[in-house]
């Protein structure tokens, strides 16, 4: 019993019934107009639906009424865009001034049923209602009354929860409302991917160096070397810094340009810090890097960042060979070390992952793996 009434606890029910009875405000001034012609605001109602902005008027109180307090109501507030979107409309202009129509027969005469079933058990003739001018007064006409008071609860929650159903199918994002929802939120993942990249690459190198360096120093006991050790660990640590507060300034919408990342003209900065941690570094640039447009570039320097970095992290201080060309409308990338027995299996870690999805964002490819005796990281970005 408790779960039959506890529809009537919820604001929702009232709030429902409030949006049912709204169209029949202008119903009931039109009658006292034109009492030969209640069906005309349902008429009017035609041409109105077709207007852009009504599709907003009618969305915001849908959203309001029927779904309060719900951030996810299946319910568009923005203009109708197309032919679809006013028919849509007009559709849910006339169904709710029906539903509305519905809602006044039950919320008047049902309670006037009851209340005359009330004065036929007590021994009076109901004349008021056409269902029982013909009755005859008798007491037992007191069990009929809950009966009427139930149909009112039932028409009052569920043409609320039928206009609810109606107002999602009619109101709701059109297909190319979806359709522009849905890429909206693929953008919002790829952004959220790119930040997690940009976080892994940065700091992860930054972390790598600063781990190597300290080791290194600690274990070569020179403090001419340790100064060059702690210098290097400084500079990583501001360029890490640096990325870190651009990366935030995204997560903070603010206007930071995209140009500010690094680009693969700031390569030696990578280099000169794989040196500094022990890495024999031997490189090879060909071609003009400085044509190379940003995005590609960009992401071209997070490779090399993240390949160097597992050549630290994985290999230490090992030969390591890069190169990198720029020919034929492609970027090539290889970062070429010794196969050691740490990184004897080709690698599953989200770094190298991270490379792979890099390369494919940007239509090119990316082979991290064994080859010849030496551990490879090769990717190949089209210019354009």
């Amino acid at each position: 019993m408790a779960r039959f009434l506890r529809p009537l606890l919820r604001g929702t029910t009232y709030t429902r019934l409030l949006h049912l009875w709204v169209p029949m405000l202008l119903t009931a001034v039109w009658i006292l107009i034109s009492p030969e012609t209640p069906y005309a605001p349902a008429l009017a109602l035609i041409p109105v639906g077709l207007i852009p902005a009504v599709r907003i008027g009618e969305g915001v109180q849908a959203q309001l009424l029927l779904t309060p307090g719900r951030e996810d109501s299946g319910i568009s507030v923005a203009p109708s865009a197309t032919w679809r979107d006013r028919g849509r409309t007009v559709l849910w202009l006339e169904a709710r001034m029906a539903l509305g129509w519905a809602t006044s027969f039950a919320c008047v005469w049902l309670p006037v049923i009851a209340f005359q079933l009330i004065e036929a058990a007590r021994g009076r003739v109901p004349n008021d209602v056409w269902l029982l001018k013909e009755a005859t007064p008798h007491g037992w006409y007191a069990f009929l009354v809950p009966l009427p008071l139930i149909a009112l609860y039932a028409a009052v929650v569920g043409l609320g929860t039928l206009a609810t159903l109606l107002a999602r199918k009619l109101l709701g994002p059109s297909r190319a409302e979806q359709l522009a929802a849905l890429e909206e939120r693929t953008e919002q993942l790829l952004e959220r991917n790119r930040i997690a990249r940009e976080l892994h690459d940065s700091i992860g190198h930054a972390l790598t160096v600063a781990v190597v360096q300290a080791g290194a120093a600690r274990a070569a006991g020179d403090p001419e070397f340790t100064e060059r050790a702690l210098g290097a660990i400084e500079e990583t640590g501001r360029a890490a810094l640096e990325d870190l507060e651009r990366v935030l300034g995204v997560l903070r919408e603010a206007e930071r340009p995209v140009s500010s990342r690094p680009t693969l003209v700031d390569a030696d900065r990578l280099l000169e810090s794989a040196r500094a941690s022990g890495a024999k570094v031997d490189a090879e640039v060909t071609g003009p890097l400085e044509t190379v447009s940003g995005p590609v570039s960009r992401e071209g320097y997070r490779i090399l960042q993240e390949a160097l970095t597992n050549v630290l992290r994985h290999a230490g201080a090992v030969p390591v060979r890069v190169r990198i060309q720029v020919a034929d409308g492609t970027l090539g990338l290889e970062v070429r070390n010794p196969l050691t027995a740490a990184i004897s299996a080709p690698g599953r870690g989200s770094g190298l992952r991270g490379i792979r999805e890099r390369a494919a964002l940007l239509g090119g490819r990316a082979y991290t793996g064994p080859d010849e005796g030496d551990w490879q990281v090769h990717a190949e970005l089209p210019l354009c």
